[in-house]
């Protein structure tokens, strides 16, 4: 692979979150999805369960999810009623097979745009059809300005284990020119009440590249970071998906300018080196690399048991408006708009949009590509698992790797270089089959 030393942040997705591409998942697949659902499940799967909450106080302009601005409280119940109908209707289907769920996740949107007393009667309500007490891990993602402290030690009683700030960036200005609802004073204050309440896990999440950031920028995000000391550090390399914001306000029409210069955002060369910045200073702070985007403190305590079980193989009941499963070896979305969600609910049907029956082929390259971010594949786990060599079926693949410096092979593993871990959505496209090379990712 030759690297490119002027490389733009086109439009585009440039994160590798699945395989095959979005843009294969059919409508007519969806009997597929509603098949698998009815099988049992595979000896030794595990279960989780991800909650899409899709409100927000205002949307980030570099947002691509499906995210409301505009809901009142008569629509979050609206919405809850709808989507404890669709837990309901997955906690009797055959593929449960008696599991414990493994893990829940709470994703947006912004599941802390949730009151109080809303978070519980939806939690409870939860619980009456999967009970998460023995749960690995029940992460919720936040955004601090919507945190107050009595609503933290509800989250706490109510068993989440893992807290996920959606800090992204302690300056003012670039928050508000991103579209970010906080500023940083809310930042330190939610920080403050989540350490005083005892969660087993704190996660922030930082962006490299947002619109407005520049070297001095960075550090002191990485040294504000590093003087929190948060449990885990997940960084992200921002991209222009085709439907956020920013890609709209970049888009020529005619002769006309963009609303924002492409000039402002950095490439990325520059991301990866404040990646590769942010990496050194955590790593010389203590922390220990657990993929190409997280670094942790103790890799004992801090798991991340949603990503680990997702990239192994696990079932997961995607919920939520456009949100995304996988149920016994098919991909499953389902359908993205308010109005048809809620409706199909209320009918008591499984609101299933589209979806995509994997092979034993594509479930191997799907579970080595993912793996592949966390640094290191082992290949007894593949030839245990699906009865291939990884080493001798992507040989090719892997000397390319190792020759341009991004892998090297070790002790019965393939491991990343630093600069793997900086290129590595870059880098996996090359293991995909070739109809999907080409395909548009989503």
């Amino acid at each position: 692979m030759t690297r490119v030393a002027d490389e733009k942040t086109g439009l585009g997705n440039y994160f590798v979150a699945n395989y095959p591409p979005f843009s294969c998942w059919k409508r007519e697949y969806v009997r597929d999805a509603l098949a698998a659902l009815h099988k049992p499940p595979a000896q030794g799967t595990p279960l989780g369960l991800y909650l899409h909450i899709p409100f927000c106080r205002k949307r980030c302009k570099f947002c691509y999810f499906r995210v409301y601005t505009d809901k009142n409280a008569r629509d979050v119940e609206t919405y809850q009623r709808a989507l404890l109908k669709e837990v309901e209707l997955y906690s009797q289907l055959p593929i449960v097979g008696g599991r414990p769920l493994t893990y829940v996740y709470f994703g947006g949107g912004t599941p802390s745009y949730l009151s109080a007393s809303q978070l519980r009667s939806l939690m409870e309500g939860l619980q009456r059809y999967f009970s998460w007490t023995g749960a690995e891990e029940v992460t919720f993602e936040c955004e601090p300005g919507t945190l107050q402290e009595h609503k933290l030690a509800t989250l706490k009683e109510l068993g989440v284990t893992r807290l996920s700030l959606g800090i992204e960036n302690f300056d003012d200005a670039i928050l508000e020119t991103n579209g970010r609802a906080h500023l940083s004073a809310e930042i330190f204050r939610a920080y403050d009440w989540a350490r005083k309440l005892g969660f087993d896990q704190i996660n922030i999440d930082l962006i490299a590249g947002m619109l407005g950031e520049n070297w001095d920028n960075w550090k002191s995000c990485i040294q504000k970071t590093i003087e929190l000391s948060p449990d885990s550090v997940t960084i992200y390399q921002m991209e222009l998906p085709f439907n956020t914001v920013f890609s709209k306000e970049l888009k020529m029409v005619g002769d006309s300018e963009p609303v924002v210069s492409p000039d402002l955002i950095a490439d990325w060369p520059t991301k990866r080196a404040w990646v590769h910045y942010a990496f050194d200073q955590l790593l010389d702070a203590g922390y220990e690399i657990s993929s190409a985007y997280t670094l942790v403190k103790d890799r004992q305590r801090c798991r991340f048991v949603y990503r680990d079980s997702l990239w192994h193989g696990a079932d997961m009941f995607g919920t939520g408006v456009a949100s995304f499963g996988h149920v016994n070896g098919v991909h499953v979305q389902n359908v993205d708009t308010w109005d048809n969600y809620i409706a199909m609910l209320e009918r008591g049907e499984l609101p299933l949009n589209r979806a995509l029956p994997i092979s034993a082929e594509q479930r191997l390259i799907r579970e080595m590509i993912l793996q592949l971010k966390t640094g290191r594949l082992d290949k007894q786990y593949f030839q245990a698992k699906f009865g291939v060599d990884i080493a001798e079926r992507f040989r090719d693949e892997f000397a390319e790797l190792q020759t341009d410096g991004y892998a090297v092979s070790h002790n019965g593993t393939i491991e990343l270089t630093r600069e793997g871990y900086l290129y590595v959505d870059r880098l996996l496209p090359r293991f995909f089959e070739p109809e999907f090379r080409v395909a548009r990712y989503t």
